[in-house]
């Protein structure tokens, strides 16, 4: 993959980094499981049942509040493996509610493993083509984190798009292309020069969809993520690597491309499709209020040889000097839907 990048910055010219991060990531996925102990990274529903169940719940409980309509369908974005769903659905069942199964998934790889864990479910490429009869119940872990951004950088001529080259044999970051004034927002037009802001068009496009989906077929989205509750300027692209950081300007493809999510700006596009925006609270904060206590007390009292792993995946999944504050839980709500619990 750094071949053939280089190849097309030598053909067109230095590439903007979302186009970098697109490419290197459609090629990483694209060719591998890079979950668990071998892989590169470990996400909230490996380290536990618990997530996926009290996710689970959560959907089924909204459900359950909105008069348990007909034809809800379960959806997930970036399923993993199939882990989470398969925790949420078993949850789902106990509740009362089967619904079919929709996971919005490009991987080859990831596919089969969720066509094995998960039998029956359908597969799309992006959100255009979910069912568009009956309400959704979606959930995003750890998906926007992975979607291409824009960097913008202040210099003393103004703003500009972030680009990236070639030098010697490594990829270099250099300010571009003036950028228009309103794709800043007001409070960062006279930031100091270096100052770098980060912007999705593709998680807003993405949001927008889904939210105009929610608000016309009814439903609720759980967006689970890392990030930042509110729009800032910094830099957060970074790189992992066999559960390490890895330089993000090195080995493209061969790493994990991801960004700090803005909140803030995924709650705005969803807002103006017309649903209702909650959160985002602290993904502690939300699995506490759902009941995980609870929860891991159940499972180690019927496990009692589990009863320290179990304890161990709790702190993990809450704790702020872990999971718990770092990740973060937004929440979107068709107009006629109850909020979900965890937001109160």
């Amino acid at each position: 993959m750094a071949g053939r990048l280089k190849r097309l910055i030598a053909v067109q010219g230095p590439i903007a980094v979302a186009d970098y991060m697109a490419l290197a990531n459609a090629h990483y996925y694209g060719s591998r499981d890079p979950l668990g102990r071998n892989g590169d990274f470990t996400t909230a529903p490996e380290i536990s049942q618990m997530f996926g169940e009290l996710a689970g719940l959560c959907l089924a409980d909204a459900w359950d509040r909105a008069g348990r309509p007909e034809g809800a369908h379960y959806v997930e974005l970036g399923p993993g493996r199939g882990t989470l769903a398969a925790d949420a659905l078993r949850a789902m069942r106990a509740a009362g509610l089967e619904p079919p199964v929709d996971l919005v998934e490009t991987s080859p790889a990831l596919r089969r493993a969720q066509a094995d864990r998960l039998a029956g479910a359908r597969f799309h490429d992006d959100v255009t083509t979910l069912p568009d009869r009956g309400p959704l119940l979606v959930v995003a872990n750890e998906f926007f984190d992975a979607l291409p951004v824009r960097q913008l950088i202040a210099t003393p001529q103004g703003w500009r798009e972030r680009l990236v080259a070639v030098e010697g044999d490594r990829f270099v970051a250099k300010a571009g292309p003036r950028v228009f004034a309103s794709a800043i927002p007001d409070a960062l037009r006279a930031a100091p020069p270096g100052t770098i802001l980060e912007t999705s068009p593709a998680a807003s496009a993405v949001v927008r969809l889904l939210a105009h989906r929610l608000a016309a077929q009814g439903g609720i989205a759980l967006i689970v993520d890392y990030g930042h509750g509110r729009t800032t300027a910094g830099e957060t692209l970074q790189a992992v690597k066999r559960h390490g950081f890895a330089d993000p300007w090195q080995e493209p493809g061969e790493c994990d491309l991801t960004v700090h999510v803005d909140f803030e700006a995924l709650g705005q596009a969803a807002a103006s499709e017309g649903v209702r925006v909650l959160g985002p609270v602290t993904q502690g904060r939300w699995l506490e209020s759902l009941g995980i206590g609870q929860r891991s007390a159940a499972i180690a009292a019927a496990a009692p040889a589990r009863a320290a792993e179990v304890e161990q995946a709790r702190e993990r999944l809450t704790s702020s000097s872990q999971m718990g504050s770092l990740f973060k839980v937004l929440a979107l709500a068709a107009p006629d839907w109850p909020d979900p619990a965890g937001f109160e």
